[in-house]
């Protein structure tokens, strides 16, 4: 059984008002073995979409390469825009050694309510999935369960807005369930009825575009 152990620690700077959150990188960040246009950070996957969204967005011009230099121009504007890194899933175990969120087991959660109380301009979590199972908002889910804490709706539109009260303080975090920015959830973003509206009105648009639309808003 493979052991599945996230390769990065929390990328958290220091103004930090967001957190994006995920579950595990491909297992290939793990045992270090990646690919050419792989870049060796956070979401650094050749065949995700988080930063190709965020550098149409933004207008970026990143590195999509296995260089320090394309590490360090994510590192900078999430510095400069105040957005941090905190997946929460820290190991699981796997039979198979893939990046199916449904293939892991004996998961072991990071702690994201001691991470929120110690970065106190944080109220925004992005999650990079859905309450589907072993998605980051399934976990995070499970996660407030230890500390008697539960989502409120506030908004049922995709991508889907809860928000909850930290232990101890006044403060109110807010969740958005982004559409995954992956390559595998093309098929269930092509089922939404969202998607189709938006389709049905624009021929030309993609998945990507549709992500991008739905991501700007947030970042």
């Amino acid at each position: 059984m493979f052991l599945h152990t996230h390769p990065y620690p929390p990328f958290i700077p220091n103004r930090a008002t967001k957190l994006i959150v995920g579950t595990l990188p491909p297992p290939r960040f793990t045992t270090g073995t990646l690919k050419e246009g792989d870049v060796n950070f956070c979401y650094g996957s050749r065949d995700g979409q988080l930063w190709s969204i965020l550098n149409e967005i933004f207008n970026l011009n990143l590195n999509f390469e296995t260089t320090a230099e394309a590490i360090a121009q994510r590192k900078q504007f999430l510095t400069e825009r105040g957005i941090g890194i905190c997946d929460i899933v820290a190991s699981a175990k796997r039979d198979k050694v893939d990046a199916s969120d449904l293939g892991m087991q004996d998961i072991v959660l990071r702690d994201l309510i001691s991470t929120l109380q110690k970065n106190p301009m944080v109220d925004t979590l992005l999650f990079t999935g859905g309450n589907s199972k072993n998605g980051p908002e399934y976990f995070f889910r499970r996660h407030l369960k230890a500390y008697d804490l539960t989502l409120k709706v506030v908004s049922h539109e995709v991508p889907r807005i809860h928000q909850f009260q930290l232990p101890n303080t006044s403060r109110i975090i807010k969740t958005i369930s982004l559409t995954a920015p992956s390559g595998a959830a093309n098929r269930a973003v092509g089922s939404l009825a969202a998607y189709k509206r938006v389709k049905q009105e624009f021929p030309e648009k993609t998945t990507i575009d549709f992500r991008i639309e739905q991501y700007a808003p947030f970042f």
